[in-house]
């Protein structure tokens, strides 16, 4: 298990998270790699999973996306190999990522993983979104600067690189250390040498992906189908006009819609949707009944989370609840509210065993569930 050090969590969250770049000096002891580059070029040959090739020579920029048959192919110059979602495969590097736990991990998107040569990097650059990177092997330069107006530099039209940012960081981190940098600050990093990355990345969705989603929820489930009404209808010299109390009533409807119970379940629906699904082999998909499943339990058996499985819910209010509803992938799965903090110690530990095995009847649901997300391929018995 990865356990952070020197960083004091209260203040990280109070002064720099969304406000200001920092850099933590040795945020993990003896910092341990979770995959060598040799694992991250075999995860870049599969079609599932996003990865690509940035390199740099006399020439200019490069920019080969994977599956890759052979890497070295495209390796030039100086150059850096970049897979996504590498949590959602690698265990180890799933652990990684909920060390960070202090951020929601609904707001987490995936943990990109880098593997670089001397001199490496992607350019100067932006991100929309806010970023910890740890230094695994080897060592990199990072400079980062303050938000502010760039010029774009249009080297590749896979690469927005900038220009022209004052750094306010400029350190070398060694492994273990850890940077943050805040979304829409520049930076820009250089391999020294042969040295890994792992990015924690996380979700900013845009208005617009939310109303989009929001619109498909409403359709999905025939929901938001009331109509306008005007009883008292304005008379007006051009028929063209629309009325400001006409505006008003119609931020109203939407206003109404944002109050049901159905946007906060859309809420959760959309934020349990933040990594992409990795597709299971048959292989993964089991079998097992709801008696095989309690047995299991009973025996003390421990059941393993697949990497990157994160169910998400919402804080229920304190009464009116019959049920516990949590979403994993968009889907929703309930149980009933007394076994609710079984089930979010089930959902929150990487592994589960029973402490108490005396199961009975009531916890039916229970037993159900685990045998859903065993047999659906989320979990799995060691």
């Amino acid at each position: 298990m990865y356990s952070q050090n020197n960083i004091d969590i209260k203040k990280f969250l109070a002064q720099y998270w969304q406000k200001k770049p920092l850099v933590i000096k040795q945020g993990f002891d003896n910092f341990i790699d979770p995959l060598d580059e040799h694992d991250l070029a075999g995860l870049s040959q599969e079609p599932s999973i996003d990865s690509r090739i940035v390199s740099h020579t006399d020439n200019g920029w490069q920019v080969s996306h994977g599956p890759f048959e052979d890497v070295n192919t495209h390796c030039l110059g100086a150059w850096s190999l970049l897979v996504q979602s590498v949590d959602h495969f690698i265990p180890e590097a799933d652990e990684l990522m909920r060390a960070f736990d202090f951020i929601p991990h609904w707001r987490m998107d995936d943990l990109m993983v880098s593997f670089s040569n001397k001199d490496a990097g992607v350019g100067p650059h932006l991100d929309q979104y806010d970023v910890f990177i740890i230094q695994g092997k080897g060592s990199r330069r990072w400079q980062v600067g303050l938000p502010g107006d760039f010029d774009t530099v249009n080297l590749h039209k896979d690469l927005s690189q900038i220009s022209g940012f004052e750094p306010i960081i400029d350190q070398i981190l060694e492994p273990g250390d850890i940077i943050y940098i805040p979304a829409n600050h520049p930076h820009n990093g250089v391999a020294l040498e042969e040295c890994l990355n792992y990015s924690v990345g996380f979700r900013a969705p845009s208005q617009q992906e939310m109303l989009s989603s929001l619109a498909d929820f409403a359709i999905d489930n025939n929901l938001f189908t009331q109509r306008y009404t005007d009883e008292e209808i304005a008379h007006r010299e051009f028929s063209g006009e629309i009325k400001h109390r006409e505006v008003s009533r119609f931020k109203h409807m939407l206003q109404q819609l944002l109050e049901t119970e159905q946007f906060s379940n859309w809420t959760a629906q959309f934020l349990s949707q933040g990594s992409e699904k990795q597709d299971l082999d048959e292989q993964d998909m089991q079998n097992f009944s709801h008696q095989e499943i309690e047995e299991k339990l009973k025996a003390g058996e421990q059941f393993i989370r697949c990497p990157g499985v994160k169910a998400v819910f919402v804080e229920q209010p304190l009464t009116n609840i019959q049920d516990f509803t949590f979403y994993l992938y968009g889907e929703p799965y309930s149980v009933p509210l007394e076994d609710k903090d079984l089930v979010i110690d089930f959902l929150s530990r990487p592994i589960f065993h029973l402490e108490n095995t005396n199961l009975d009847q009531s916890s039916i649901f229970f037993t159900q569930l685990v045998t859903t997300m065993v047999n659906t391929g989320y979990w799995y018995p060691d």
